[in-house]
């Protein structure tokens, strides 16, 4: 398995307390980079040596300036944002009822605000702010962490339309940031074993599953291609990178790439 170093490297990753986000954390730090952690309850996820937890609402601009004040003071630069925050999962269950899939016009109305405020537009300003830095040192990568639902109906509107918002956000600012060497990138993560996850795990199938420290391995190796901007505003599938780069998950195994008719 080929190891991508991140030494020297500074990274923020958006959401980090647990899942996802956590893993590709983790994953970053084992790498050499200096990585910078967000969430709301971040301090209490004893994460590892290299990550630096900072508390952070994602739907407050002046807890995000007050990240990139601390960021631009600590460290004068930043290699990779890692947009992985987001907002509507939580509350599945509300006044009794699963709602999570229910029909647009039965879904509670906080479930789109939530995917947009502290999604979609947690992406843009925290992008917008990562880009002054990365314009002014002419490198940089962001990568926005998405899904199949942004291509095909999976479990509710509100979902598909944030997710597709998300990749458009990618295709659009990769078109402005790329006379900057700085490149976008949408990553779709297949089924990863999160805690949410693994609390369901009698009722799953996880033979072809991912590790969330597998998603922090293919961010590695994107934010080391020397040639990365050429994949600049495409979304791309974590499996089917890690292939690419000859990355195997945690357990040694080579999770499949999922397609659209599979998803």
């Amino acid at each position: 398995m080929v190891d991508y170093r991140l030494e020297a490297k500074v990274a923020l990753v958006t959401g980090g307390s647990r899942g996802v986000g956590r893993g590709v954390a983790e994953h970053l730090a084992s790498a050499g980079a200096t990585v910078y952690v967000t969430g709301r309850t971040v301090r209490d996820a004893q994460l590892p040596k290299g990550c630096i937890p900072v508390s952070c609402d994602h739907t407050d601009d002046d807890h995000v300036a007050a990240l990139f004040g601390r960021l631009a003071a600590e460290q004068g630069r930043l290699d990779v944002l890692v947009n992985n925050v987001w907002g509507g999962y939580e509350r599945m269950v509300d006044n009794g009822q699963f709602t999570w899939g229910l029909p647009f016009w039965e879904q509670p109305l906080w479930r789109w605000d939530a995917m947009f405020d502290a999604g979609v537009r947690a992406h843009y300003v925290a992008a917008a702010l990562a880009a002054r830095v990365m314009v002014a040192q002419r490198s940089g990568l962001i990568v926005n962490i998405s899904f199949w639902a942004a291509q095909k109906h999976i479990a509710n509107v509100a979902y598909g339309v944030s997710k597709a918002a998300t990749d458009k956000l990618t295709t659009d600012m990769a078109h402005e940031l790329r006379d900057h060497s700085v490149a976008v990138v949408s990553l779709y993560p297949g089924l990863v074993r999160t805690e949410k996850v693994m609390e369901a795990a009698a009722f799953l199938d996880l033979s072809n599953s991912e590790s969330p420290q597998f998603i922090g391995r293919v961010v590695a190796a994107l934010a080391s291609d020397p040639d990365i901007i050429a994949k600049s505003g495409q979304v791309l599938v974590a499996a089917a990178e890690a292939a690419h780069y000859g990355i195997a998950d945690i357990d040694g195994k080579q999770p499949a790439p999922l397609t659209l008719a599979q998803v």
